[in-house]
């Protein structure tokens, strides 16, 4: 058991409905596996599942516990600060991929 700090530019999302209901509502939760730490006050950039930027959103809350099945499970708030443009988009995704999630090319 340990805490696993989240990059300090990324925020991934595995459910397509929580980044639906961020960008609809501009505010959200999104559960993730795990004991993690995420920065409340900080702004990242948000992406889907399938690694493309969207947004910038804003960690309002962070809270890691382990549940009543003996899980551990970190449940992270976030308020939509704007949706990027598809030149912003495109340019953060590159990024990433060269930052974070690897080249899908070379995997």
């Amino acid at each position: 058991m340990g805490f696993q700090t989240e990059f300090n530019s990324v925020c991934k999302f595995k459910k397509e409905q929580e980044l639906y209901e961020l960008l609809e509502y501009g505010r959200g939760k999104m559960l993730k596996e795990g004991l993690r730490v995420f920065p409340t006050g900080q702004k990242v950039i948000a992406y889907t599942p399938d690694n493309k930027a969207v947004a910038i959103v804003k960690i309002t809350a962070c809270v890691a516990e382990i549940n009543f099945n003996g899980e551990e499970v970190t449940a992270v708030e976030l308020e939509l600060i704007r949706q990027l443009t598809e030149e912003e988009s495109a340019v953060q995704t590159a990024l990433a991929y060269e930052m974070f999630f690897g080249d899908p090319a070379r995997a």
